[in-house]
């Protein structure tokens, strides 16, 4: 089988690249160029490009750089943005792996001939029967890369191999220092990767958008305080709302960006207020066929999943929950196997 190996430059990537040539597959690696500003999380530096490139030769094998920048910022960057404008909290790092990793790339593998792509994700990919795949969550609870998959469809995922989901990092890393991996001690890569710790996501934003400030009222519309950028608010904040001091804690319950005549506006609460039966959603991804009923539902990518129920258009939760961020991915697993992705949607 050809496979093609996406290699970001961490060890996971290092190590299924690995894995597919000791597996006897023809395997060719391939570093993507997503996003060409400074970056410091181990994830689209030049450093990473070089790293990847270093393990190939170590590997003997060919490696190549696609640039995918323009799509990058057309599908991951501006939406980012806009998305802020509208008042949301997007995920970017999962509309990157929806549109450039498991879209743009797999049509470029296609056009070059290659049967599958590899990635390092934790991540399983299981033989349901009867032609049927599923995804299920990576051996490693605590490096479970699930949640930012579950957009995954059938034909992904028929074209789609995880060679270190079976495995521990710890395993992983053991294995990089056997093979003389120079990623072998590498730290994993955080946060967002087009966002560096210098400027952190304030900065990112006011340098590229226009920014309100917003009154920070009570349940009831008193006024109470005020931000400089309504933007950079998000449901569950705390901090930086203008409270004076010495009051007890109050969170974000609503964020308002205004429009036309509207002014806009955040609204807090106590601790309690932030709590709901229900998150409306968006339309959802399958990973197979589309279900309804019971669900374990995961907001987060290392948070716990509770459960409810899918009816259309809103997830109804078994115990209130805090409020998720609208933007914010909601993936559903199986109860009956909580391991299994069962689809995914994004929060309104």
């Amino acid at each position: 089988m050809r496979v093609l190996v996406a290699m970001s430059g961490g060890v996971d990537s290092s190590v299924a690249a690995a894995r597919c040539l000791e597996a006897g597959h023809e395997t060719v690696g391939v570093t993507m160029k997503l996003w060409g500003g400074p970056s410091d999380s181990g994830c689209c530096s030049v450093a990473d490009v070089d790293d990847a490139r270093r393990v190939a030769d170590r590997l003997g094998l060919d490696h190549h750089v696609f640039n995918f920048g323009a799509e990058f910022t057309d599908h991951v960057i501006e939406p980012y943005l806009l998305e802020h404008v509208a008042g949301r909290t997007p995920n970017p790092c999962i509309e990157c792996n929806r549109h450039l990793k498991f879209d743009r790339l797999f049509e470029r593998a296609a056009a070059l001939g290659f049967d599958a792509v590899a990635t390092g994700h934790h991540a399983r990919v299981v033989d349901r029967g009867g032609g049927r795949l599923g995804l299920a969550r990576g051996a490693d609870r605590a490096k479970d890369q699930s949640y930012v998959l579950s957009m995954l469809d059938q034909p992904t995922l028929a074209r789609t191999m995880f060679p270190v989901g079976d495995s521990t990092k710890d395993q992983v890393r053991d294995e990089a220092h056997r093979l003389g991996l120079r990623t072998a001690d590498k730290p994993d890569s955080q946060d967002v990767c087009f966002i560096t710790s210098a400027e952190g996501r304030s900065g990112f934003l006011t340098d590229r958008i226009a920014v309100t400030p917003a009154a920070v009222v009570d349940d009831e519309g008193h006024v109470v305080g005020a931000v400089d950028a309504v933007e950079l608010v998000t449901i569950g904040q705390r901090r930086g709302l203008g409270l004076p001091g010495g009051t007890p804690p109050r969170f974000v319950t609503d964020v308002d960006p205004g429009s036309g005549s509207r002014p806009a506006r955040v609204t807090i609460g106590r601790r309690e207020d932030l709590l709901s039966d229900v998150t409306p959603i968006g339309p959802t991804t399958w990973v197979d066929r589309p279900a309804t009923g019971p669900v374990l539902a995961q907001t987060s990518a290392h948070g716990e999943p509770a459960a409810g129920a899918l009816t259309a258009g809103e997830l109804r939760w078994h115990e209130r929950r805090p409020r998720v961020a609208p933007g914010q991915t909601v993936a559903f697993y199986d109860p009956a196997d909580p391991d299994l992705v069962v689809g995914a949607a994004i929060a309104d």
